[in-house]
């Protein structure tokens, strides 16, 4: 499955390159844009829009690490990497919103002075280029799972930074500079849940979790309805990277199918049954 999953991503990897290109593009215009106008939520976006370079950057390593042959001394690649690095990320997002919150708080009670201008104008700017990025992946997004999270994460930041041009035509019009600090801190909410979900998930990967949505209690009974198979044991599932489930068993077989060399039959039937109910390819047995 794995295998399926890049390369359903792999056919729009110029797509999500450019978006990667857009997004850094964004988020240098914010952080510049951020330190001259003094505005906070601007710099909390450039946080939200790092998440979403984290993001594409991660799916543009696992397809290109997935069209490369694994070395003999690593038999599942380097698909790993891919899990610590969204480890890394994870952190790195958390950070960037304790900075944000903690900077709110004091700008709450001592409010700075900002540019609306400079603020509206990236702000401004980085909507229309998270627009554009939209349209992009729009159509990938249909066909990939991967694209799919890359489109959703654009749209999370192309949500944000409509968030600050409001903030930044309210501050322009009334002059209550609060604004600044009240978007900043939507954004941070926003962020957390998404880093903890990735913590989340990067850890259930290295602890070898069972797969998402795969019950083992009925993956058994699916094996035991195998005609022949008498009895599993040393069941084991777990997950080599998002959209590599790996499954290995000890399969009890009946002594008729022993017998009669009907190995083989089993073993298909094994393997039809988790890749159609499950849909978990990559299977080992050991037949007893």
């Amino acid at each position: 499955m794995g295998h399926e999953h890049a390369s359903a991503a792999a056919a729009h990897r110029g797509r999500l390159a450019i978006t990667l290109c857009l997004s850094s593009l964004i988020l240098i215009a914010q952080v510049i844009g951020g330190i001259l106008s003094g505005s906070l939520a601007l710099l909390a976006d450039a946080g939200h829009t790092l998440s979403d370079i984290l993001g594409v950057s991660l799916a543009l390593l696992a397809i290109a690490w997935a069209r490369r042959p694994a070395p003999e001394s690593r038999t599942y690649g380097r698909y790993r990497v891919e899990v610590l690095a969204a480890v890394g990320n994870g952190v790195l997002l958390l950070l960037v919103c304790a900075y944000v919150l903690v900077e709110s708080w004091r700008r709450w009670n001592e409010p700075a002075e900002i540019s609306t201008t400079l603020m509206l104008a990236v702000a401004a700017g980085a909507v229309l280029a998270n627009g554009i990025g939209l349209l992009i992946l729009r159509q990938g997004a249909k066909e990939s799972i991967t694209v799919r999270g890359a489109y959703l994460e654009v749209l999370g930041d192309l949500l944000g930074s409509v968030g600050v041009v409001i903030a930044a035509i309210v501050i322009a019009t009334t002059g209550w500079v609060r604004a600044d600090v009240v978007a900043s801190v939507a954004i941070a909410l926003l962020i957390i849940p998404r880093a903890i979900a990735l913590l989340r998930d990067a850890w259930h990967v290295l602890a070898e979790g069972a797969p998402p949505g795969v019950d083992m209690a009925e993956v058994r009974d699916h094996m035991l309805g195998v005609p022949g198979v008498i009895d599993v044991h040393d069941l084991n599932a777990w997950v080599i990277t998002s959209g590599m489930p790996v499954l290995s068993a000890h399969v009890v077989v009946s002594e008729e199918v022993l017998a009669d060399r009907q190995g083989g039959r089993v073993l298909d039937a094994l393997g039809e049954c988790l890749h159609d109910h499950f849909d978990v390819s990559h299977c080992t047995f050991q037949l007893e």
